[in-house]
């Protein structure tokens, strides 16, 4: 069953054919679940004019912050960018395009990538600055935009446990974007932080099956926290 082994040995096999220009998902929310080894191997390559489609950028000095603080990054497709300084400033000055979505479109617009699905009507975001540009139609008594989907050249995903063959599960709400990020890439890779043999683990389990997956790298992860909330005599207290 060496064909179905998925395992590659270093995080620069993992993104082996990752070159400019390509468009890149990479799953997580906020610093939840995000791929922090793949996207430092990203940064040590230098690989510019990227398209990244993320719930977010990161924070300032990590995460995909990384990329937009070495300049790789040419689009960003986001639902909230909020916590990030760096891409503030860069989308003010116009060196960084973005295209903001709305949180839910979006799932659905890499669900439908994933599926094989090429577009789709929505309520959300019908009548605002999000509809401009977009074929409309009324059902019944709703008006929809159409949505083309998502997909990417390489998607970076980050998982929990993986077999060899690829069959993934997540952590808690670490699985976020991460599952729908991993059906819509030509490439996925995931990192994990165990690899076991086939298997072990419960099919009724797997979040992402392997047959989505194309590489699985095992590589410590830092987890930062991205806000700490701690309780001092009764009062939460935000650090």
């Amino acid at each position: 069953m060496k064909g179905l082994d998925k395992r590659v040995a270093s995080i620069e096999e993992a993104l082996d054919g990752l070159s400019d220009g390509m468009t890149l998902l990479a799953g997580g929310f906020g610093l939840c679940g995000i791929p922090e080894n793949l996207i430092a191997e990203i940064r040590r390559r230098a690989v510019r004019n990227l398209t990244v489609v993320s719930n977010n950028c990161g924070i300032d000095g990590f995460g995909l912050g990384l990329l937009l603080e070495n300049r790789q990054i040419r689009k960003m497709i986001a639902s909230y960018v909020g916590e990030n300084a760096l891409f503030e400033q860069q989308l003010l000055s116009g060196e960084l395009e973005v295209e903001l979505t709305p949180q839910g479109t979006l799932a659905e617009k890499l669900r439908a990538g994933g599926a094989g699905i090429p577009a789709f009507f929505t309520a959300t975001g019908y009548g605002t600055p999000v509809a401009e540009g977009k074929e409309s139609r009324q059902f019944g008594d709703r008006h929809c935009i159409l949505e083309p989907a998502i997909q990417g050249d390489f998607a970076i995903v980050k998982g929990w446990k993986a077999d060899w063959y690829g069959n993934v599960i997540y952590r808690h709400t670490a699985q976020n974007f991460n599952p729908l990020m991993a059906t819509a890439g030509r490439i996925t890779v995931v990192e994990v932080d165990e690899i076991v043999p086939p298997g072990t683990l419960d099919p009724a389990h797997i979040h992402t099956p392997g047959i989505y997956v194309h590489r699985i790298v095992q590589c410590p992860c830092e987890r930062r926290i991205e806000k700490r909330t701690l309780q001092t005599g009764g009062a939460h207290v935000d650090a």
